[in-house]
């Protein structure tokens, strides 16, 4: 059985999940340390930005649920995912780290977020 070759971890960082493509190459996510404190959808994905990484997707965010709830607070953080219904325009998704359950609500609203960085090797 083939292996997935995990890449090399800095100071702090968790590695989180690996996606396979249609051509078999891995994806790489990776958890970077820290978090954010409430802000704005928005101001969330700029932070992300300057520290080298992005906001998670909603399926990293369920895996971090799933595997990592001890790195995050009990409360919820913003995905990189804006609701794609025209009816819900400004609006993103979010995952609750207490109950488990994602939902969307408007990117005015400050939740908490968490960066990651991905790549492939």
């Amino acid at each position: 059985m083939q292996k997935i070759q995990l890449p090399e971890l800095a100071a702090g960082e968790i590695y989180l999940c690996g996606f396979v493509d249609a051509n078999g190459e891995v994806e790489h996510s990776v958890l970077l340390p820290g978090d954010n404190d409430r802000a704005s959808w928005q101001a969330q994905m700029e932070w992300a930005k300057s520290i080298g990484g992005d906001l998670p997707t909603r399926a990293e965010l369920v895996i971090a649920y799933e595997k990592h709830r001890d790195q995050f607070q009990k409360t919820a953080y913003w995905s990189n995912t804006p609701d794609d219904n025209p009816e819900y325009a400004g609006w993103a998704w979010y995952q609750d780290f207490i109950h488990g359950y994602q939902s969307y609500y408007s990117q005015d609203y400050e939740f908490r977020a968490r960066a990651v960085r991905r790549f492939k090797n």
